[in-house]
């Protein structure tokens, strides 16, 4: 590109002034220089931040990056290692093998020698195997390098406990609002120009970025490359110009697992409104409806249970009513299974009986049965006593014997405790009554 040809935006001139840069991104053009640069994690870098407390103390151990992507942690990665004067070494675990490893040590002891330290940063730590990650243990231990992983997937699941116990975690945090809106206004300051975006569609376009830094600026230049001279865009012509951006939402990874602990936790929490919007954000992102309707019968056991026995009815029947219709038709079945469990009574008791009788027949072993509600189908099972001194309950005035039925060895249990609410308040009074009625018979 030579000197008289048009630009696409400013910032381009070589440091020369002879010739233009090829175009940089904005998210490039606006990378921080400095970790008070940094927007979003204040708990990290902020004045009472994490990583602020340890660069005061002028030490640095190794650390784990987790957050969801456009957070930062490349960017503080880099500058942590201009802030310690180190030298700063990036790999992808995408695509770094055991050799490249290896020279990378190699190349850190080399450097060490001449003194001076390394920061090894390492994207998406959590692809590399177990025996990939262990390679690091003794680099890290001897101080050879400076360990910096990064990922997107929760640590306690996805590395090793070895790495991890050499390691300090630090999470990053999606960027609120005001964290995109500094972004926006930083992007403004430096092309010149405001976004060319009423007060609705700026905030609408804040929410596309769904918490991502890197795909705000991304958004916001493609706003500015859309825009003709003086034109405004409001929230309709927006969406249209940018066709959405896609919710990020692995299905097989940490936003598959904390929407549906949301959903969860909303539907037990007995707001329909929220657990609406969790349904509706997976149902968007492309989850399974047979995952969810699934879940939702989940949810009517563990947490509505015979507080109202209709649930598991009513959830079932959504199952069904969406093998009948598919999508997107058979999602409102879904959707309306999930309002009548967040407003239903709520009970674990029964979920709390399994658990507590599970654990006792489990550490019981395998005590018999009492004899007395044995079938006795030979002789000599009679004269065992098998089957003796049964009584019928129907043949009782109550329709009630009374009768203990745990093993001789065990005693009687208690596991199903129902609350006074919903229609298990109906199955207390039951109890109630077979206990007074057990009491009486036993005197």
């Amino acid at each position: 590109m030579n000197a008289k040809s048009s630009s696409p935006g400013p910032n381009l001139f070589a440091a020369a002034g002879l010739e233009r840069d090829a175009p940089r991104p904005l998210p490039d053009r606006l990378r921080p220089r400095t970790l008070s640069e940094v927007v979003g994690q204040e708990h990290i870098v902020g004045p009472d931040g994490a990583l602020t407390r340890m660069l005061e103390t002028r030490t640095l151990g190794s650390l784990v990056f987790w957050g969801p992507p456009g957070t930062g942690k490349t960017t503080v990665a880099r500058l942590l290692a201009d802030a310690t004067e180190l030298h700063f070494e990036q790999i992808s675990a995408v695509f770094s093998g055991v050799a490249d490893l290896k020279k990378v040590f190699d190349a850190a002891r080399a450097r060490r020698q001449m003194g001076t330290g390394t920061l090894l940063f390492v994207d998406e730590v959590h692809r590399f195997n177990k025996a990939q990650q262990d390679s690091f243990l003794p680099v890290m231990e001897d101080g050879t390098v400076v360990m910096v992983g990064a990922t997107t997937e929760n640590p306690s699941f996805e590395l090793n406990a070895a790495l991890l116990s050499r390691a300090r975690v630090l999470v990053f945090r999606s960027l609120d609002a005001a964290a995109i809106e500094k972004l926006f206004a930083h992007a403004e300051e430096v092309e010149g120009r405001k976004l060319p975006l009423d007060a609705e569609a700026r905030a609408v376009l804040v929410r596309m970025a769904d918490g991502d830094g890197r795909a705000s600026l991304t958004l916001a230049e493609e706003v500015w490359r859309s825009a003709r001279a003086g034109e405004i865009f409001n929230a309709a012509q927006l969406q249209d110009i940018l066709q959405r951006r896609a919710p990020i939402y692995d299905k097989g990874a940490d936003g598959h697992y904390n929407l549906i602990s949301a959903l969860h936790k909303s539907v037990r929490g007995s707001d329909p409104d929220a657990a609406l919007y969790y349904l509706c954000r997976m149902f968007d992102a492309g989850e399974d409806p047979l995952f969810l309707a699934r879940r939702v019968v989940r949810m009517a056991v563990e947490d509505i249970g015979l507080a109202d026995p209709q649930a598991l009815v009513i959830c079932n029947a959504a199952k069904d009513a969406y093998d009948f219709l598919g999508s997107p038709e058979g999602e409102l079945a879904i959707a309306q299974a999930v309002i009548y469990l967040a407003t239903a009574p709520k009970s674990n008791a029964g979920y709390t009986a399994y658990k507590a009788a599970m654990s006792t027949a489990k550490s019981a072993g395998s005590l018999l049965p009492p004899k007395h509600i044995l079938n006795a189908p030979t002789k000599l099972m009679k004269s065992e006593g098998y089957g003796g001194g049964y009584q019928y309950d129907h043949d009782t005035p109550e329709g009630f014997s009374g009768q203990d039925y745990f093993p001789d060895a065990l005693g009687r249990q208690t596991f199903y405790d129902p609350p006074d609410r919903g229609f298990e308040r109906e199955i207390r009074k039951r109890l109630d009554y077979w206990a007074k009625l057990r009491a009486a018979k036993e005197k």
